[in-house]
Parts: C-alpha cells; sequence; structure tokens
C-alpha cells in the first residue's frame, strides 16, 4: 500500500493537522486501481507557508470531514498491509497523532517502508526527493504543480517500483491492462534460483596470463 498526507505544518506535536490523505493499493508491486483519498478539515487554521506546498487555504476545507469521520475507512483501507510512503516517518507521525487523538492504536512502524531511506542506500550523496527521483527515473511530472496527495501516491508507485528493480513491459503478463503495462518490473512473480557459473581451466589460465602482464595488479594485492 502506498500513502501519502498533506498537513497544515510540520510538526504534529506541535498542534499541526492532516489536511489529506490519499492510498493506493499494490498487488504485487502493481497498482489494483483501488484508491482511498479524502480531504480533511483540520480544525485550524493552514499557514501561507503550508498553503504554498500544497495549494490548499482554510476556505478550501471548510465542510469537508473532519478525520474522526474518515478515520475507520482509512484503517478498513490499509487493512495490515505494509505501508510505503517517501519520508515515512512524517506520514506515520501525522497519522498516528490523528489517531492518538482519537484513542486509536497507533499504525505499526514495523509495517513501514521509506522510498526516502532506499533511495538514500541507493544513491548516496545525490537530490532523492520525490521530484529528483522521478526526474532521474524519466517519469512524468507535467501534472505536479503543486502537491497532492493522491497524485503523489501515483508517481511514488512508480517509483518504489524502480527503486526495487524496474520496469520492463516486454514481461507484461497476457490479459494486463494499460495501467499495469505502465508499473510492471523485470522480476518474476516469484522466486529465482540463483545460477552457479563455473569457470574453465582455459579461462583460468587466460586470466592469470594476462594479470602478469599487468604493474601492481590490484587482484594479486
Amino acid at each position: 500500500m502506498v500513502f501519502d498526507t498533506e498537513t497544515t505544518g510540520l510538526d504534529p506535536l506541535a498542534g499541526d493537522r492532516v489536511i489529506e490523505v490519499a492510498c493506493i493499493e499494490l498487488h504485487r508491486d502493481l497498482p489494483t486501481g483501488k484508491t482511498f483519498h479524502a480531504l480533511i478539515d483540520p480544525e485550524r487554521d493552514v499557514p501561507e507557508d503550508s498553503t504554498r506546498v500544497h495549494g490548499m487555504t482554510r476556505a478550501d476545507l471548510r465542510g469537508k470531514p473532519r478525520f474522526a469521520e474518515v478515520a475507520d475507512a482509512l484503517l478498513e483501507f490499509l487493512s495490515d498491509s505494509p505501508l510505503i510512503a517517501h519520508n515515512a516517518p512524517f506520514d506515520f507521525g501525522f497519522i498516528n497523532a490523528e489517531l492518538d487523538r482519537l484513542s486509536h492504536p497507533p499504525l505499526d512502524h514495523g509495517r513501514m517502508i521509506d522510498t526516502l531511506a532506499l533511495a538514500k542506500t541507493r544513491y548516496p550523496g545525490l537530490p532523492n526527493s520525490l521530484d529528483a527521483l522521478c526526474r532521474r527515473f524519466g517519469i512524468d511530472l507535467s501534472e505536479r504543480t503543486s502537491h497532492n496527495a493522491l497524485l503523489d501516491c501515483r508517481l511514488l508507485s512508480d517509483v518504489y517500483v524502480e527503486l526495487t528493480g524496474g520496469r520492463q513491459p516486454t514481461l507484461l503478463p497476457e490479459g494486463a491492462d494499460g495501467m499495469q503495462a505502465s508499473f510492471i518490473t523485470y522480476r518474476l512473480l516469484r522466486p529465482r534460483t540463483p545460477v552457479l557459473v563455473r569457470v574453465s581451466p582455459e579461462a583460468l589460465a587466460r586470466h592469470a596470463e594476462f594479470v602478469a602482464r599487468l604493474r601492481d595488479p590490484v587482484w594479486l594485492s
């Protein structure tokens, strides 16, 4: 399950609240087409700095359901699935703060898959924002004029596939639809058996002969 939130600020412990939550269901890294999305009345102001990020004002959210009104539906949708998010501790922190206000148990951090942490491991020292990763993987960002939780989930679904394997449409299962085709991974949907590569004595001898002609070869260090 991929999920994302938009908020009134950066710190739930200082009173910042969730104003949007979105989720996309994945099965074997492919979107099933099932989504959850809700705009939420935060019951407080929305600072201008936050509005510049996601484009939403207090007026946009008046009359929307409060978090208490969507919590049960959200938790039912999330079920017990692993939860994929970019900078996942941020989203977990906000959702858990909202759940705590309702005396609900928190989301288990053992379910967390943080794509930011995955990206930092794979690309240390490089920009690893969602925008940067989309550009790195050639994922279309033309619709992302501001932060939007549901759009960000769709982009992150694609990014997650790239971070954990990659796409190869030629392996598309027969009968899969176009949406699945855009997310297909090159990994087989069952475990693969490693193949032991055996080197012939002749190849080893040629390699030794080649290395012997090198000055201070690292292979002999």
